[in-house]
């Protein structure tokens, strides 16, 4: 396989043509080598247009769902970012090379020493894997200005609501089989004078189905 060719046909022929237009993310895709964050044995799918296995049920996103997140989120150099769900580490290695610093948290010890490994062996010095369960709360110091969920949630968890600073965003695919959604939500700036309640904003990006992230249940059913 040509790997140049083959990461030239995802981004011109996946990632553009789903409405992925930024330069900067554009330009990253050939900067992050792919095929570097992908288990040895799925290595011909590293630019394959789906979901790519990893150990226990979870998986790599598409190239364009990475893609188009990534643009959304718009992250900037100075900010700080949160993911749940380091899978492989290469969500993470894409967003710190647009962010000051990451922290990626994964719940399975196997993935989080892959992903650890991954970032080291790519040079990836601002992004830090933590063997954790965020499902409750995250346990690491916020507020963030950036969060994201690298796989999918019945609902988005208050605690990681008020993880995000004001003028925060957080992206996540949400919803229940056979719909999902990828959303983004925005915490309105803080306003003068008196606290208030924080307030948010949620803006559906596409469809989209991913894998539940490990720890996050589905909502609970009540009886009358």
């Amino acid at each position: 396989m040509n790997i140049e060719q083959a990461r030239f046909n995802m981004i011109e022929q996946q990632i553009r043509t789903w409405e992925v237009l930024d330069d900067t993310v554009l330009s990253l895709l050939s900067v992050v080598k792919r095929e570097d964050f992908v288990p040895a044995a799925y290595r011909s799918m590293a630019f394959v247009d789906t979901e790519v296995p990893l150990p226990h049920g979870q998986s790599m996103f598409p190239p364009r769902v990475e893609a188009r997140l990534l643009q959304e989120l718009a992250v900037q150099r100075h900010e700080r970012v949160l993911e749940v769900g380091a899978g492989s580490g290469y969500m993470a290695a894409l967003l710190a090379h647009k962010a000051q610093h990451v922290t990626t948290l994964e719940i399975d010890p196997e993935l989080a020493a892959f992903a650890s490994d991954n970032l080291k062996r790519a040079w990836v010095v601002n992004a830090t894997v933590l063997n954790a369960d965020a499902s409750q709360a995250p346990p690491v110091d916020g507020p963030f200005d950036v969060i994201v969920l690298s796989g999918s949630v019945a609902e988005v968890p208050r605690a990681l609501l008020g993880q995000l600073k004001p003028g925060g965003r957080l992206v996540a695919i949400v919803g229940q089989l056979p719909v999902m959604r990828a959303e983004l939500i925005t915490r309105a700036p803080a306003a003068t004078g008196a606290p208030a309640a924080a307030a948010y904003s949620t803006v559906v990006l596409f469809d989209a189905v991913a894998p539940r992230l490990i720890g996050f249940g589905e909502p609970s059913k009540f009886t009358f």
